[in-house]
Order: C-alpha cells, then sequence, then structure tokens
C-alpha cells in the first residue's frame, strides 16, 4: 500500500505536463518558414528573402488589407459561425466609396454632382455598406436559423453582382489625394495593427468577449444563462461586415481606384489565416493574436513561393493543403481534449 502511495507523485506531473501556448507555436512555425525561404532564396537565386525591404513591405501591406478580414471573420468563427461574403462585402464597399471620392476632373465620375467630398464621406459610407451587409448576414442567420454557410454564400454572390452592376463592370478611377492617402505609406499596417489590438482587448477583456466565446462553446448553456445570442450574433456578424467594409476602403485607396474584382477569394485566405492561427471551426476557441500570425504565415508563404519561383496554381494547390492540414491538427486537438 505504501509503495502505490508513494508512486502516486511521481505519476502526477507526466500528466500535467506543460505545453507551449498556441501562439507560440505558431509564431516558431512562422520563423521555421522564413528561414526555410531564406535557405532557398540562397541556394535558388543566390539572394536573401528575408533581407529584401521592399518585398518585406509590400508582403506586409498585403497582409493588413488579409488581415482586417480574418480578424471579423475569428470572432465570427468562434461563435461557431463562417463568412464566405467578406471579399465580395470589400469589393461592393470598395467601388461606393471609391465612386465619392472621385475629383471633379474626372469626367466619367460615376455621380458628377458628388465628386470633391470631404474624404469622411466615401470613408463613412465605404464602412456603412459593410456595416449593413454584416447585419444583414447576423438578422439572416439569427432570425431564420439557416446555417451560417448558406446564408453568408448568398452574400457573397449578390455583393460580387452588386458591385459589378454599379458602374457596369467599370473601375473606378481618379480618386482625391485625401482619400488615397490611406493607402499610402505604412498607414493600412498602422489601420490593421491598431483594429487588431482593439478587438484583442475587446475578446480578452469586455463583456463581448465572454458572450462571443459562450456562444461558442454552448449555445443553448448561453441561452439559459441570460445571454441574447440573437443579438449577439447579429452584432458579431455586423462587426465582420464593418471590418470588411474597412478592407475595401484601404484596398481601394491603396491601389487608387475600385474594382468589382477587388477581394476575389480574399474570404478564403481570411478563413485560413483564422484557422491556422488556431482558431477553431467549432466554436469557442480562437485569439486575434493567433489569427495575426496566421495572416504572416500566408503572406510569408505567399512572398517565399513567388521569390523562388513557384507557379501560382501551384502555391494555391499548397495553400488549400495547409488548410485543411490546420483542421485535421484542430480536429486532433479536440479529440484529445475531450479524452481528459
Amino acid at each position: 500500500m505504501n509503495a502505490i502511495t508513494e508512486n502516486k507523485p511521481a505519476t502526477a506531473p507526466a500528466k500535467n505536463r506543460r505545453r507551449l501556448p498556441t501562439e507560440l507555436s505558431i509564431l516558431l512555425v512562422l520563423i521555421g518558414i522564413g528561414l526555410v525561404f531564406e535557405l532557398f532564396g540562397w541556394i535558388v537565386r543566390d539572394q536573401s528573402f528575408l533581407m529584401n525591404s521592399q518585398r518585406l513591405v509590400l508582403m506586409i501591406l498585403q497582409v493588413s488589407i488579409i488581415g482586417l478580414l480574418a480578424i471579423g471573420v475569428t470572432q465570427v468563427i468562434i461563435t461557431t459561425g463562417i463568412d464566405l461574403s467578406s471579399g465580395s462585402v470589400l469589393a461592393l464597399s470598395a467601388m461606393i466609396a471609391a465612386s465619392l471620392a472621385q475629383t471633379s476632373d474626372f469626367s466619367r465620375a460615376v455621380f458628377p454632382s458628388l465628386t470633391d467630398l470631404p474624404v469622411w464621406i466615401p470613408v463613412a459610407m465605404g464602412l456603412g455598406v459593410g456595416l449593413l451587409a454584416g447585419a444583414i448576414n447576423g438578422s439572416i442567420i439569427a432570425v431564420t436559423g439557416i446555417p451560417p454557410f448558406i446564408a453568408t454564400l448568398g452574400m457573397m454572390v449578390s455583393a460580387r453582382g452588386l458591385a459589378r452592376y454599379y458602374t457596369e463592370g467599370q473601375p473606378v478611377s481618379m480618386l482625391s489625394d485625401s482619400y488615397t492617402a490611406i493607402g499610402h505609406g505604412a498607414m493600412p499596417v498602422i489601420i490593421f495593427l491598431v483594429v487588431a489590438v482593439i478587438f484583442h482587448i475587446a475578446l480578452r477583456y469586455t463583456k463581448y468577449g465572454k458572450y462571443t466565446y459562450a456562444i461558442g462553446g454552448n449555445m443553448q448553456a448561453a441561452r439559459t444563462s441570460g445571454i441574447n445570442v440573437k443579438r449577439h450574433l447579429i452584432i458579431v456578424y455586423s462587426i465582420a461586415g464593418l471590418l470588411a467594409g474597412l478592407a475595401g476602403v484601404v484596398a481601394s485607396a491603396r491601389a487608387a481606384s475600385g474594382q468589382a474584382g477587388m477581394g476575389m477569394s480574399y474570404e478564403l485566405d481570411a478563413i485560413a489565416a483564422a484557422v491556422i492561427g488556431g482558431t477553431s471551426l467549432t466554436g469557442g476557441v480562437g485569439r486575434i493574436t493567433g489569427t495575426v500570425i496566421g495572416a504572416l504565415i500566408l503572406g510569408v508563404m505567399a512572398s517565399g513561393f513567388t521569390f523562388v519561383g513557384v507557379d501560382a496554381y501551384i502555391q494555391d494547390i499548397i495553400k488549400g493543403l495547409i488548410i485543411v492540414v490546420a483542421v485535421v491538427i484542430d480536429q486532433y486537438r479536440n479529440k484529445r481534449k475531450l479524452k481528459r
């Protein structure tokens, strides 16, 4: 009996071994991917991948737009939802915002009487379009109970169609300097980081975050505890739409034009960034810090593959495989938690 008692403390530490935090593990993966491309760069092209400042700046600028979408999508996925419409909402917001940011020097302005407006008007309209699209998504899901996949798929198709119909497929250009300044220099990165900090704090330290995780963990228990689940879902999807609208404003300002084809497949990149960053598709788990690192991983991979000369189609295949592997790892983690 004494021997059994003496052996118990020896086995306890093995069960309670501390593992690396998810974000730290993902960060190590990011560093590893960067070093692999650095090695390939010297082998294949006799050039440095990480020490090229121009390449890194372009990569981070692209990541900032995907990252804005991913922050919104992360919150949706935490509630066990999904948002397939973010790329199309980005395009619609970009078209409408750009059309109101045109200068009177451009004779083909969509609305000639609405040129040379103060910059806050096109920005507000772009954000408003995104907010409205997100609110529609959330309302349909909360009120009718249809799967988020179907509701947001419908919005994806409709928003893209509206973006094309708005100017009959023509791009909107000749935007004011005050508007394009939003996309110049480090401004997109600053906007992305500020938004990331805001929603990291919101999810971790506010009632909004507690409700979001509670709904994703157990929706029925959340209702029983007094949470207005329908209202909160509408808020979450509205925020995702708002961030898609913001991404549309930043993208059109950076490109100095609005185009209906903007944001094509960006929703998949946003979902991939969230999942790679540790957000569970089963809901209740996810952090903005992980999503930011996930977006950086996608950016490094896209830039790295281009750097070493991998075909764009092959890049899509690899990206798809990475998404599948990330989901498999997520399912494996969930099974391990259930066994404990």
